[in-house]
Protein backbone atom coordinates (compact mmCIF):
# COMPACT_ATOMS: atom_id res chain seq x y z
CA UNK A 1 0.00 0.00 0.00
CA UNK A 2 1.45 3.50 -1.23
CA UNK A 3 0.71 6.55 0.71
CA UNK A 4 1.59 9.84 -0.12
CA UNK A 5 1.70 13.26 2.54
CA UNK A 6 1.97 16.22 0.59
CA UNK A 7 2.86 19.98 2.46
CA UNK A 8 3.84 23.37 2.35
CA UNK A 9 1.99 24.49 0.61
CA UNK A 10 0.42 28.23 1.62
CA UNK A 11 -0.42 31.83 0.97
CA UNK A 12 2.43 34.03 0.37
CA UNK A 13 3.26 37.52 -1.48
CA UNK A 14 5.05 37.96 -4.85
CA UNK A 15 8.80 37.61 -4.63
CA UNK A 16 8.03 35.25 -1.49
CA UNK A 17 9.34 31.28 -0.68
CA UNK A 18 7.44 28.47 0.39
CA UNK A 19 9.06 24.77 0.22
CA UNK A 20 6.76 21.62 -0.59
CA UNK A 21 7.65 18.46 1.03
CA UNK A 22 6.28 14.57 -0.75
CA UNK A 23 6.93 11.89 2.05
CA UNK A 24 6.18 8.26 0.39
CA UNK A 25 5.95 4.69 2.49
CA UNK A 26 5.53 1.29 1.17
CA UNK A 27 8.47 1.46 -1.98
CA UNK A 28 11.41 3.03 -3.70
CA UNK A 29 10.53 5.40 -6.94
CA UNK A 30 12.52 5.60 -9.94
CA UNK A 31 11.09 9.00 -10.47
CA UNK A 32 9.72 11.87 -8.31
CA UNK A 33 7.99 14.68 -9.37
CA UNK A 34 5.93 17.75 -8.93
CA UNK A 35 2.99 19.15 -11.23
CA UNK A 36 0.72 21.63 -10.93
CA UNK A 37 -2.66 22.61 -12.15
CA UNK A 38 -4.27 26.41 -12.14
CA UNK A 39 -8.04 26.82 -12.38
CA UNK A 40 -9.31 26.41 -15.91
CA UNK A 41 -5.84 25.18 -16.71
CA UNK A 42 -4.24 21.64 -17.62
CA UNK A 43 -2.03 20.19 -15.08
CA UNK A 44 1.62 20.60 -16.37
CA UNK A 45 5.14 19.56 -14.79
CA UNK A 46 7.05 21.42 -12.82
CA UNK A 47 9.94 19.42 -12.19
CA UNK A 48 11.37 16.09 -11.89
CA UNK A 49 13.85 13.83 -10.32
CA UNK A 50 15.36 10.93 -11.22
CA UNK A 51 16.73 8.41 -8.58
CA UNK A 52 20.36 8.76 -9.39
CA UNK A 53 19.13 13.00 -8.82
CA UNK A 54 19.41 13.85 -12.41
CA UNK A 55 16.27 16.38 -12.37
CA UNK A 56 14.12 18.37 -15.28
CA UNK A 57 12.49 21.62 -14.66
CA UNK A 58 9.91 23.14 -16.52
CA UNK A 59 10.83 26.84 -18.44
CA UNK A 60 8.62 28.29 -16.51
CA UNK A 61 10.41 27.87 -13.09
CA UNK A 62 14.13 27.51 -14.24
CA UNK A 63 16.38 29.67 -11.29
CA UNK A 64 13.67 30.05 -9.30
CA UNK A 65 12.24 26.17 -8.38
CA UNK A 66 14.48 23.64 -7.12
CA UNK A 67 13.27 20.08 -6.54
CA UNK A 68 15.51 17.85 -4.28
CA UNK A 69 15.09 14.30 -2.96
CA UNK A 70 16.31 12.42 0.27
CA UNK A 71 16.10 8.51 -1.39
CA UNK A 72 16.43 7.44 2.93
CA UNK A 73 13.38 9.29 3.84
CA UNK A 74 11.72 8.96 0.56
CA UNK A 75 10.71 12.05 0.35
CA UNK A 76 10.74 14.73 -2.23
CA UNK A 77 11.18 18.61 -1.79
CA UNK A 78 10.50 21.57 -3.87
CA UNK A 79 12.09 24.50 -3.01
CA UNK A 80 9.95 27.63 -4.34
CA UNK A 81 11.72 31.24 -4.65
CA UNK A 82 10.60 34.22 -6.26
CA UNK A 83 7.25 33.49 -6.13
CA UNK A 84 5.11 34.56 -8.99
CA UNK A 85 1.18 35.34 -8.99
CA UNK A 86 0.97 32.91 -12.00
CA UNK A 87 2.76 30.05 -9.62
CA UNK A 88 -0.75 30.35 -8.31
CA UNK A 89 -2.17 26.76 -8.48
CA UNK A 90 -2.85 22.88 -6.52
CA UNK A 91 0.66 21.76 -6.47
CA UNK A 92 0.91 17.56 -6.73
CA UNK A 93 3.47 15.15 -6.01
CA UNK A 94 3.96 12.29 -8.48
CA UNK A 95 5.86 9.05 -7.76
CA UNK A 96 6.96 6.65 -10.62
CA UNK A 97 7.44 3.15 -9.10
CA UNK A 98 10.78 0.43 -10.83
CA UNK A 99 8.04 -1.46 -13.02
CA UNK A 100 6.36 2.44 -14.03
CA UNK A 101 2.86 1.91 -11.41
CA UNK A 102 2.53 5.97 -11.14
CA UNK A 103 0.95 7.56 -7.78
CA UNK A 104 -0.40 11.02 -7.08
CA UNK A 105 -0.86 12.89 -3.97
CA UNK A 106 -3.48 14.55 -2.50
CA UNK A 107 -2.30 18.34 -3.88
CA UNK A 108 -1.76 21.21 -2.04
CA UNK A 109 -2.65 24.47 -2.60
CA UNK A 110 -0.42 27.55 -3.23
CA UNK A 111 -1.00 31.28 -3.89
CA UNK A 112 0.33 33.69 -4.69
CA UNK A 113 -1.05 37.32 -3.97
CA UNK A 114 0.43 40.62 -5.77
Amino acid sequence: QVQLVESGGGLVQAGGSLRLSCAASGRIFSIMGWYRQAPGKQREMVATITLGGSTNHADSVKGRFTISRDNAKNTVYLQMNSLKPEDTAVYYCNLVGLFGSAYWGQGTQVTVSS
